[in-house]
């Protein structure tokens, strides 16, 4: 999916994980903040790397394992839940604030 997402961005260059980095940065259109708290043990671990300067930032920003910090991410976040089913397809989820407004 971020992939997907830095490609619709104009990003160029390969798209990997921060499993170890936790945050990689990447130009484009505009700019694309990937992270990946899965390492992390709590939403004050996260708001420790100054997320809050990326979210209020122009760009777009992924959050992996969101729901490990799920008390730093902003109010208004469109989040997007990925499931694995039994059958091998995955079911999705899109839902926020913010959705609910834009399709109102």
């Amino acid at each position: 999916m971020c992939r997907g997402i830095a490609r619709g961005l104009g990003v160029v260059e390969a798209v990997t994980s921060p499993s170890y980095t936790l945050i990689n940065e990447y130009d484009g259109d505009l700019p694309f903040y990937h992270f990946d708290a899965y390492r992390l043990s709590s939403a004050d671990e996260f708001e420790q790397l100054d997320v809050a300067r990326y979210f209020y930032d122009d760009g777009v920003c992924a959050v992996e394992w969101s729901e490990r910090v799920a008390a730093a991410i902003p109010d208004d976040a469109v989040i997007v839940d990925i499931e694995p089913e039994a059958d091998g397809s995955r079911s999705v989820r899109i839902f926020g604030a913010a959705l609910e407004e834009a399709l109102s």
